[in-house]
């Protein structure tokens, strides 16, 4: 936009214009106020926006200040940010990018294209006040336990629904069709009489606050929309004949004025038809039409010579000639005028007609969101019947994630009865442990698990039961993640750099309420500067931001933080079984090494897992068996030469704390003999 639509003088004027048109008693009076108190700078991006928007006639809906929103400081959703949803596959799966195998995908059980957005709406922004969160779990608990009649008589409406939401947006902006039109309305109408007719059951049956509201209102919110169904015709709605369209032509006087004077020149051809029955001698005589052409005088070719010269010959057949008589053609021509500007006078009074309906719009969008919201908790409410589902405990105070057995909703959703999902508890809280660090094998389900913890957080704030026996969630602030590794090219980023630049937003963005996840830390660089990079941004988290982590490392030195941090920190490892009888009987030579089996018992276990076992994997992937072969050999190389440093390291320790002559050379022989 250019700069002069930000100037407040040229501002204040355009948005006096606008609002001012639209003045026609106090409370308008009132709302043209509020508008021209606003701050200065809001004013000039109001009147900014509103240029903008009339570029596509779409700024009608800045007209009624009583929607505008103050903004607050007050956080209304938790923060998840675009990282996150990727990382967690929230709307859709990192394999194809499909919603299948997604967290939406588990709870999308709805039945309307608007209940559809609003619950991805509610999925990408979790709750953060308790009783809004207790409001929607009430009402999903009424559902699950309630055996009233009225919840299935919605349900078969909801099923039948077209995307009124969509539909009354198009009205608003008068995009709509005749069609479209009697659609949206005749549904909502139909919709407003059933429910009105269920208010005694809603009002006796219906406990949970959230749905007997919702369903209480959408019979007032929906009351004006009867009157506008019963001005429509509805055979000429649905074939889009607006000429046709209104019953009653009272209200809308330049049409009954136009079709008066279009009948009355029908009228008066008609009466011409007797004088060109005596032109031509034929009292039989009548007008035909003839593709789209009407009130032709059909005359045979054999009695021409009765047609008058002055006649204007409009087309023939082998057998008939047909004719327009000057008469016919200045008032045909004056008809079709009329007939012409009727379409014209028939659109613009559907436009406004589609206006007074819009006075409307606000009330029957707010009954429609109340649908989408009914159809939202239905879905929830079937996502909790799957079974080992629980209730979650939502608290405001303390912040704490504790989930018995809790399972990770998409795999559990996915294995379906024939696998059982290994379930995990998880215990943090702000005034005890609140730092996981997790090591164990590739593979072992690390990853898996983490997102577990965090994807149960998730649904426990949207107001969903969750895969779990047991679940107590204070509310979290954000949800922020650290996982996987891939440059980024267009930013000319490589995959070290993206970590970074990563972890540094979330070092900036977490709070002490936050729950913070990272999946190891440090691995696209150098073993030291990668372990020294994990080992202090962890440090950072435990003790100056003090959030719910989760941290995966390969990095056994990271998990030192638990003796410094006891109370804080715990030491976690993937549970797992090396199975030693297997690996023995796949050893050749007394020289050769061969990778360890594991067996995956996907079970979170306190203490550390002293290796990784990366060869198992390898195996798994079907990497040549010479390499194999070769690099467990180097692996054992390798551990060897770490065991010997260490080992020296603890003798030198030894030895410099020896205040003995004779014990310092008893290690001095030892020393010469090189016996360990």
């Amino acid at each position: 936009m250019e700069s002069i639509y930000f100037q407040y003088s040229h501002a204040f004027q355009l948005i006096t214009d606008f609002y001012a048109r639209g003045v026609l008693n106090t409370t308008d009076s009132q709302q043209l106020s509020i508008i021209l108190n606003l701050d200065k700078p809001v004013i000039c991006s109001l009147a900014a926006v509103i240029m903008y928007l009339k570029e596509f006639n779409l700024e009608k809906i800045l007209c009624n200040p009583s929607n505008f929103k103050q903004l607050s400081s007050e956080a209304e959703y938790m923060t998840i940010n675009g990282t996150t949803l990727k990382n967690l596959e929230i709307l859709q799966n990192q394999t194809d990018m499909k919603t299948k195998g997604s967290l939406l995908w588990v709870l999308d059980h709805t039945k309307t294209s608007f209940g559809r957005r609003k619950l991805k709406k509610w999925v990408t922004q979790p709750l953060m006040k308790s009783s809004e969160i207790n409001a929607r779990l009430d009402a999903v608990s009424e559902i699950l336990m309630s055996e009233s009649s009225v919840f299935g008589h919605i349900q078969n409406h909801l099923c039948k629904m077209p995307d009124i939401e969509r539909g009354l947006c198009s009205i608003y902006h008068k995009k709509c069709s005749t069609q479209e039109f009697f659609l949206i309305v005749s549904t909502l109408s139909r919709l407003g009489l059933e429910l009105q007719a269920l208010v005694p059951a809603i009002r006796s049956q219906v406990k949970a606050p959230l749905l007997q509201v919702a369903l209480l209102e959408i019979p007032e919110l929906l009351f004006p929309v009867k009157h506008y169904l019963q001005i429509l015709n509805e055979e000429a709605a649905k074939t889009g004949d607006k000429t046709q369209l209104f019953k009653d032509l009272t209200d809308f006087p330049t049409i009954r004025k136009q079709k008066g004077d279009i009948q009355k020149v029908i009228s008066q051809i008609q009466f011409h038809l007797q004088e060109i029955q005596r032109m031509i001698k034929n009292p039989h005589a009548e007008y035909v039409t003839v593709s789209g052409q009407e009130f032709l005088i059909e005359v045979k070719n054999s009695l021409l010579s009765s047609v008058p010269s002055d006649w204007v010959k409009v087309g023939s057949t082998k057998a008939v000639s047909r004719f327009h008589s000057p008469f016919i053609v200045e008032n045909y021509r004056h008809l079709n005028q009329l007939r012409e500007q009727l379409v014209l006078d028939c659109n613009a009074e559907w436009l406004n007609f589609l206006d007074h309906f819009s006075e409307y719009y606000h009330s029957v969008l707010k009954a429609v969101g109340h649908l989408a919201t009914i159809d939202c908790i239905f879905s929830l409410a079937k996502v909790a019947k799957q079974g080992d589902y629980c209730r979650p405990v939502v608290q405001d105070k303390g912040k704490k994630i504790i989930i018995k057995n809790g399972r990770h909703p998409v795999i559990d959703e996915l294995l379906g009865e024939q696998d059982q999902y290994v379930p995990n508890s998880t215990n943090l809280a702000g005034d005890k442990e609140r730092v996981m660090i997790i090591t164990g094998p590739n593979m072992g389900g690390k990853s898996s698990y983490i997102k577990q913890v965090a994807l149960i957080t998730i649904m426990a704030q949207i107001g969903s039961y969750v895969p779990a026996e047991e679940s107590t969630v204070g509310v979290v602030d954000g949800i922020f993640t650290r996982m996987g590794a891939a440059d980024n090219i267009y930013k000319s980023q490589s995959t070290f750099m993206e970590e970074l630049t990563d972890t540094a937003e979330i070092i900036r963005r977490a709070t002490s309420r936050s729950l913070v996840i990272l999946d190891e830390l440090g691995r696209g660089t150098s073993t030291h500067d990668g372990i020294a990079i994990a080992y202090a941004t962890l440090e950072h988290f435990i003790r100056d931001v003090e959030s719910l982590t989760l941290f995966v490392t390969h990095y056994p030195s990271v998990c030192d933080l638990e003796k410094i941090y006891p109370e804080q920190v715990g030491n976690y490892h993937m549970g797992f079984l090396v199975n030693e009888e297997e690996s023995e009987q796949q050893k050749g030579s007394e020289d050769e090494e061969n990778p360890e089996f594991i067996t995956f018992l996907y079970q979170i276990t306190r203490g550390v897992a002293a290796r990784s076992y990366g060869l198992n994997v390898a195996k798994l992937a079907d990497v040549p068996e010479e390499i194999l072969k070769k690099a467990a050999h180097k692996s054992k190389e390798l551990e060897g030469l770490v065991n010997m440093k260490r080992k020296r390291l603890k003798s030198f320790a030894k030895i410099w704390n020896i205040n003995d002559s004779q014990e310092l050379q008893k290690w001095s022989s030892v020393c010469e003999t090189g016996d360990e």
